[in-house]
């Protein structure tokens, strides 16, 4: 008797808290219900991705009521740039390395932790790792974490046990993933991205959600035809490609974009741009080199081929499609249409059906200079002359960057408007000094067949904002302009609300319907995830994480560094709201700005300063920033001692003393490298002290 009293606090602690019940039976068609906004149940909502809540307790007329009510430290996060799952009153944030922290909503308790140790794992692939992770999935009882080394990771809902582990890529590769896993009809499928990195061929694998075992497996670009073809897409695929192009590996890496269309069936996979990026080497002589920058329909249950679009045929300034694809059913004309939508990089918006894949339209929401428009006959861009570097370089718009990143865009069906991240940033393209003939990216260096990567990146370079499309009549609803650029994906609700996280740190509540500004938060450090929405207990919550990541946080260079996120030194958080919430926002520090330090006594060496300068663009840039300015993801170079002191750099980066921390050891290079590699950032430090 002396274990009842025990007992009896054991049996009210599972009576009173729901989150600690057994869950209800799984029922997979409340990831098809666009009509319960109680759980926020997979990436995009539900398989459509429209990212829409019908919630509508938090609305335009009492939104300015809307106030923090809880908010949680995530200690060990980096860049967090995932979608939180809210499923049955428990929180699922993914983090840095793809960490994943369950949250009870009502207590706010951390319910478990599983670190997959990803910096552990990784290998050589560690070399091309930024430790990003856009989310988990979840089906039947189970949240599928896709490590940034390749491992897709079963864990049991409720404790954060691992269930079983598959390798999706050869291990020690420069295939790694970023992408958040997509659950369906018992399946989870994962792609995997590497196309900068080395000689890539893109694929993804549909796995049993129970097993873990290989289900089918769809490659994005055709192989080396003497080694046969894995079925008659690669077949016909291979009939738009030139030369040796399996060499250089083709690329489509699948890095973002799966839709589950259970309408028809259908997976849609946004596919990415070509490896490397010039075309003039990968396939020279031209073709459109299918399925690069495509969206590729395949049969969900088997992964065969039903049909495509290809967005940017023959590509070579990567501009790839890996950008969210969001199913709409809506009325033309009395006539219900199946579409789908999709605002990839290259700067038009796109409808499809989505039964057949035949374009319905087509126009630029952008500024876009590299074609004039899309034909509707032959659904292919008409190209403006040059724009290809045919004759050196050539300034376009947008940019490899693109009019429209992964940061997903929501769609509203009452307003019938689509709430799309914007910006507007060219990109510089220059071949002349590269030799077609003799390039071969060998693996884990920055090498796309094109000038990129020594230069920094203006801060005033781009414009972005905040748009509502009108698909149907291809025209802007309304538009906000923003200061500098990436900044989060949106949300969209039954309250004739739009929410979206800045880049600078700031979160925003529009009208859906006219784009006032109804409400704003200053987070205190740049949002990049999208927020979501659920309830609890019959209170609706707003959720999103912090903590400034993704492409611009560690390629923007003076761009992204505008913000004023250095590394490390601003803490990541999960801020929850909710009508009259009084919490207060723990201290913050302001934003920071890196001050370059130097030795005077250092004298630059021309000849080792060209080397550094070709060894920071083909490995350090891709972290630590074009021009040696770092942009938050990583330390800026030019501010630390370490650069100062040959032995503690060699220790460092030849060693691997800071693996754990997820700076990679780079063996292939020698300290005299290193040397080499100090020549260059004295030279950005000194320039930077100058200004």
């Amino acid at each position: 008797m002396r274990h009842f009293p025990r007992l009896l606090s054991l049996l009210l602690v599972i009576t009173l808290s729901p989150t600690l019940a057994f869950a209800a039976e799984f029922d997979p068609t409340e990831l098809d219900d666009e009509n319960d906004g109680e759980n926020w149940m997979a990436y995009g909502r539900t398989h459509s991705e429209q990212r829409y809540s019908p919630l509508r307790e938090i609305n335009h007329n009492n939104v300015g009521k809307l106030g923090l009510a809880w908010s949680l430290e995530l200690p060990d996060a980096r860049q967090i740039v995932a979608t939180t799952l809210a499923i049955d009153g428990v929180l699922y944030v993914t983090s840095s390395f793809s960490v994943v922290t369950a949250i009870d909503a009502r207590t706010q308790k951390v319910l478990w932790t599983y670190d997959p140790k990803v910096t552990e794992h990784a290998g050589k692939t560690l070399r091309v790792l930024w430790g990003t992770s856009r989310g988990v999935a979840y089906w039947d009882g189970k949240i599928f974490a896709a490590a940034g080394d390749g491992r897709l990771i079963a864990l049991d809902a409720k404790t954060g046990a691992e269930i079983w582990t598959t390798m999706t890529v050869e291990k020690d590769s420069y295939y790694y993933v970023t992408g958040a896993p997509r659950a369906f009809n018992g399946k989870v499928i994962i792609g995997n991205g590497g196309t900068e990195m080395g000689p890539a061929r893109g694929y993804v694998t549909a796995y049993d959600a129970n097993s873990g075992e290989q289900v089918w497996r769809f490659y994005v670009v055709p192989g080396n035809p003497a080694d046969g073809f894995e079925d008659n897409a690669q077949k016909m695929a291979a009939k738009t490609w030139n030369g040796e192009w399996w060499k250089h590996g083709g690329g489509g890496n699948v890095w973002n974009a799966i839709t589950f269309d259970p309408d028809y069936n259908h997976i849609y996979l946004g596919t990415g741009n070509g490896s490397p990026w010039n075309q003039k080497i990968r396939s020279p002589g031209g073709g459109d080199n299918l399925f690069l920058c495509s969206i590729v329909a395949l049969d969900a249950d088997t992964g065969r081929y039903k049909w495509h679009y290809q967005t940017v045929p023959g590509e070579t300034w990567d501009f790839n499609s890996a950008m969210d694809i969001v199913t709409v059913d809506f009325n033309v004309h009395d006539r219900e249409v199946k579409g789908l939508m999709h605002a990839p990089k290259n700067g038009f918006f796109y409808i499809i059906n989505r039964s057949n894949g035949k374009l319905l339209s087509a126009k630029p929401f952008t500024k876009v200079t590299w074609a004039t428009e899309v034909d509707m006959k032959s659904g292919r861009p008409i190209e403006v002359a040059g724009s290809r570097y045919e004759d050196g370089e050539v300034k376009i718009w947008p940019g490899p960057l693109g009019a429209h990143n992964w940061q997903p865009m929501s769609w509203n069906p009452n307003t019938k408007l689509m709430y799309l991240p914007y910006h507007d940033i060219p990109g510089t393209y220059n071949d002349t000094k590269i030799k077609h003939v003799d390039f071969q990216a060998t693996g884990f260096e920055f090498d796309v067949g094109v000038a990129y990567g020594a230069d920094d990146i203006s801060p005033d370079v781009a414009t972005s904002g905040l748009m509502a499309w009108d698909p149907i009549t291809q025209t802007v609803a309304w538009k906000i302009p923003y200061p500098a650029m990436w900044h989060g994906g949106t949300m969209t609700t039954g309250g004739n609300l739009v929410f979206q996280g800045r880049g600078d740190g700031k979160l925003f509540a529009y009208r859906a319907d006219t784009g006032e500004k109804v409400w704003e938060f200053d987070a205190k450090h740049g949002i990049s995830a999208p927020p979501i929405t659920y309830q609890v207990d019959d209170q609706q919550f707003i959720a999103v994480p912090v903590g400034w990541g993704g492409g611009a946080a560690m390629l923007g260079g003076s761009m992204g560094a505008q913000h004023g996120w250095p590394y490390g030194m601003h803490p990541r958080r999960l801020l929850v709201f909710a009508l009259d919430g009084q919490a207060e926002l723990p201290p913050t520090p302001p934003p920071m700005f890196a001050t370059p330090v130097d030795d005077p006594a250092f004298e630059i060496d021309p000849a080792l300063l060209a080397s550094g300068t070709d060894i920071w663009s083909k490995t350090c840039s891709w972290c630590h920033g074009p021009g040696g300015v770092a942009s938050g993801g990583a330390p800026d170079l030019r501010a630390s001692g370490v650069m100062l002191d040959l032995d503690a750099l060699s220790n460092v980066a030849l060693e691997g003393a800071l693996t754990a921390r997820g700076m990679p050891k780079f063996e292939n290079y020698s300290k005299e490298d290193m040397r080499a590699v100090q020549h260059f950032i004295r030279s950005k430090a000194r320039a930077a002290l100058a200004e």
